[in-house]
């Protein structure tokens, strides 16, 4: 009978989808610019199930099944880019893992995903400091004051804005619970 239980455990786990990608040290993960360039054309996907965001790169890639499917290039930031969100008012963007919470198609910004920050660990640190960790981060789009194209240069208060058309696209694969990680 244990062999039998073992047998089928050792069948289930072999069927069991692969983890997510999981976040390495800085000095021993490739540049997700490597990632990016795996992407084949071809490979048909209706969603992602993983964002990376890289910083330093300004590179957003998404994940569909452990592949790389779709990159975008060119993300813009709050208006302090370099480090961690830790409180209010910093306009920095968080670094981490994060989830897509939710979605806002009356925002301020052409459409908007809401990321989960701040996390335990995140208003654990500001409490500390008897500071606010601050919140409402979302991927968005441009100003819907802005009649076209885009704002220059590092704008939002902490948030990750893409053009109009990028965040259409995103806003249709990526499903609310999709895990997002921010790089350095």
């Amino acid at each position: 009978m244990t062999r039998l239980a073992l047998l089928l455990l050792l069948l289930l786990a072999a069927c069991a989808a692969p983890p997510p990608p999981q976040a390495e040290a800085p000095s021993s993960r490739p540049p997700l610019s490597r990632e990016a360039a795996r992407i084949v054309p071809e490979r048909r996907f209706t969603q992602v199930d993983y964002l990376i965001v890289d910083k330093s790169e300004r590179l957003m890639v998404a994940y569909a099944g452990g592949q790389p499917v779709k990159a975008w290039r060119g993300l813009q930031f709050g208006d302090a880019p370099q480090g961690h969100k830790q409180f209010e008012g910093d306009e920095r963007t968080p670094e981490g893992r994060y989830v897509i919470e939710g979605r806002n198609p009356g925002s301020a910004y052409h459409l908007s995903l809401k990321v989960s920050y701040p996390n335990a660990a995140d208003r654990a640190f500001a409490l500390a400091q008897g500071r606010s960790p601050g919140g409402e981060i979302f991927i968005h789009g441009q100003p819907n004051s802005l009649p076209f194209g885009r704002v220059p240069g590092d704008w939002t208060d902490g948030c990750i804005a893409l053009s109009n058309d990028e965040i259409a696209e995103l806003w249709r694969i990526v499903p609310d619970g999709t895990v997002i990680e921010i790089r350095p």
